[in-house]
């Protein structure tokens, strides 16, 4: 009886270590940007951004996904939800010719920029999505 419950206890002991060093172990960063734009260069400024997105993604395998938003609002008011493999894969990016050109392109389309550096809580997604 005593060895069942010491294999048990074991058993317990492994899946809780097991999972805590799983969902510890990613070295994500996670960044929002809340950008603000001019209303007259809106289309120009998603155009460059759009390309800056795609050229990362591509080529860089620590940009592992941007989500943008509008706001229905005002859909001038821009929010960018980034994640990069880690802090370095972060540095690496915006140092790349593309970035580079990116923030050139927009500089005077952006009227106000505010990053927020975040820790991931919870992460649910469907199967297929």
């Amino acid at each position: 009886m005593n060895r069942i419950i010491l294999s048990a206890l074991f058993l317990c002991i492994f899946n809780l270590t097991f999972f805590n060093t799983n969902a510890q172990s990613t070295n994500n960063m996670y960044r929002i940007a809340k950008i603000k734009i001019d209303a007259k260069q809106l289309e120009n400024y998603k155009t460059a951004l759009k390309e800056q997105m795609n050229v990362a993604i591509k080529l860089e395998p620590g940009v592992l996904s941007y989500t943008v938003v509008a706001d229905k609002k005002d859909a001038t008011l821009i929010t960018i939800f980034e994640v990069y493999a880690s802090l370095e894969a972060y540095q690496s990016h915006i140092l790349t010719s593309h970035f580079k050109k990116y923030k050139e392109t927009v500089k005077d389309m952006v009227l106000s920029l505010e990053l927020i550096d975040t820790e991931l809580v919870a992460r649910v997604q469907k199967k297929d999505y």
